[in-house]
């Protein structure tokens, strides 16, 4: 992020920059699920931003983003509440739309959609759709003409790996999506949770290793259980290894992905 204020500058707060237009600040909403907590991604520089993700309905980290600068557009990867409840309040705040995909999630009378483009700050930030974690999940691809990254939400996250939310979320659509950014090449990822990543065809090739593998297992586990097993068996023999805090996530991913076996293709 460039322009004024800089950000040594009290109201950036615990601002983080890490590409020359994108810094992100971290919510206070650390768990399982959310890794060290929401990035919350501040696009442009201090006359001109686009945020994606205001993150949970926190007083303290809202009033922390609305005072990094002058917000034109706020922008939502997927409406799950660690991402999205903190929309409206900042909305209020600034008076900047909240463009989303899902209708329920916007505040002003535009959505967004694939190929869409907003602008700010001297960044061009382009809608991909990506669908699979959820059906409304958006990636951002952001370009100031030098320097180009995708914004990803939950589709990747910085470490580990995420759920595809059954029934809402769809396997092949998420393997369809990770596809899409492993075309991207070397673009930086800047996650929803985690730690930026330095290229989108590195890390989306080892989601797609990796559901390739749970899908062995669990079609392992379905053959060994019986075709009656239920979700909640196959995390209990294919997760037994996964901290026992995101087996609930790994059931939805488990009916995503029995769901996909069943599908004929």
């Amino acid at each position: 992020m460039t322009g004024h204020p800089p950000l040594t500058h009290p109201a950036y707060g615990r601002v983080r920059q890490v590409t020359p237009y994108a810094a992100v600040l971290l919510a206070r909403n650390p768990s399982p699920m959310t890794l060290e907590g929401t990035n919350t991604w501040l696009l442009g520089d201090s006359d001109r931003l686009v945020v994606v993700d205001p993150g949970p309905h926190d007083a303290e980290h809202l009033d922390e983003v609305a005072a990094s600068g002058r917000i034109e557009w706020i922008l939502l990867t997927h409406g799950h509440a660690d991402h999205s409840a903190g929309a409206r309040r900042l909305h209020e705040l600034t008076g900047a739309p909240v463009r989303a995909l899902d209708p329920a999630h916007r505040y002003g009378d535009e959505g967004l959609a694939e190929g869409d483009a907003v602008h700010a700050g001297g960044v061009t930030v382009m809608v991909l759709g990506t669908p699979g974690h959820t059906s409304d999940s958006l990636s951002f691809i952001a370009d100031d003409g030098q320097y180009r990254a995708v914004l990803t939400g939950d589709t990747i996250l910085g470490r580990g790996t995420t759920v595809v939310a059954h029934p809402d979320g769809v396997l092949a659509d998420y393997l369809d999506s990770l596809r899409r950014l492993r075309d991207l090449g070397d673009l930086t990822v800047l996650p929803g949770h985690g730690p930026e990543l330095p290229a989108a065809r590195a890390v989306a090739e080892q989601y797609l290793a990796h559901r390739a593998e749970r899908l062995a297992q669990v079609r392992e586990a379905v053959d060994r259980l019986g075709p009656d097993a239920s979700a909640q068996q196959i995390v209990e023999d294919v997760y037994a290894d996964v901290d026992r805090a995101v087996w609930p996530a790994a059931e939805l991913s488990v009916r995503a992905q029995l769901d996909y076996l069943r599908t004929p293709r």
